[in-house]
């Protein structure tokens, strides 16, 4: 057919709900993030310890395999409490931490650097859909392997001990789920914000890892100099572990107000906003 005989037809397909029109670029980006065998190895392999966990989980429970295996003493040495599902969880933020450093600056650097800003935000798309749909990437990868396989283990024990066990416990879902969360915000928010000032993929993953371990060591650098203790703040996984302590009452240092460690997470959730809110623009004016 000649191209002048082409008539315009609009599109009649199904519209996206406005709502959840900013769930089209997780869509796309999960597409093109499991085409990497690495990563989607690493993903698998982030399952292992919660399936670990529910195997010890049941074993413990088991006394005709605990019998068989000879592991009664283990029954004993490794209770199934708040410190167990604590120290899962710890290990699960780990994994989330390695996901983030790898998908996240690759999510808004590549359309920065190739100019696709304006081709969203001339759609009826606004800047808060555009880093929402964006940081429902991390956030859906860091949920599958943090807070939602830590309540299929607690489902799993109180399936064997009782539904009392969840009655008295109740402290153990709520601390994992707020501690999931407020590391999940933090380190997506804070990787969106790598992602956006940092154009060359491999330099904003190496700099996902200098914020964590090169801070660190400035903050214990500070606490020698000025002998004080308010360099930890910027040691995130350390203020991380004390908020989690505080959520599932573990033992906190005496000598730290858990305050300063909610504002330190706080402090960089609402840097990080700022960053994205300057960078993330339809146009950028040089000056």
């Amino acid at each position: 057919m000649a191209v002048y005989k082409r008539n315009y037809r609009p599109y009649d397909g199904p519209l996206t709900d406005e709502r959840w029109r900013f769930l089209v670029l997780p869509r796309y980006a999960f597409s093109q993030i499991f085409e990497s065998r690495l990563f989607t190895s690493f993903f698998v392999l982030s399952f292992v310890p919660s399936l670990v966990a529910g195997v010890i989980i049941y074993l413990h429970h088991n006394l005709n395999a605990l019998t068989a295996m000879d592991l009664n003493a283990a029954k004993d040495l490794l209770p199934i409490n708040a410190i167990f599902f604590q120290w899962v969880l710890w290990i699960q933020t780990t994994a989330t931490f390695f996901i983030t450093a790898f998908v996240g600056p690759g999510l808004i650097s590549p359309d920065l650097v190739n100019n696709a800003l304006p081709l969203y935000l001339s759609r009826p798309f606004t800047r808060t859909e555009y880093v929402l749909g964006k940081m429902m990437v991390l956030v859906t990868l860091s949920s599958v392997v943090t807070w939602i396989p830590s309540f299929l283990l607690i489902l799993l024990h109180t399936g064997l001990v009782g539904a009392g066990w969840l009655w008295e416990n109740l402290r153990i879902p709520a601390a994992i789920f707020a501690a999931s969360w407020i590391w999940i915000l933090t380190i997506s928010l804070l990787s969106l914000a790598i992602s956006a000032f940092v154009k060359w993929k491999p330099i904003a993953g190496f700099l996902h890892f200098g914020i964590f371990f090169v801070a660190a060591g400035f903050g214990e650098f500070t606490n020698e100099i000025l002998e004080t203790t308010w360099g930890t703040l910027l040691q995130l996984p350390l203020m991380m572990n004390w908020i989690s302590d505080w959520l599932f009452l573990s033992k906190l240092p005496a000598d730290f107000p858990i305050a300063a460690a909610w504002l330190s997470m706080l402090g960089v959730c609402v840097i990080s906003l700022a960053l994205l809110a300057r960078k993330i623009r339809a146009c950028e004016v040089v000056r």
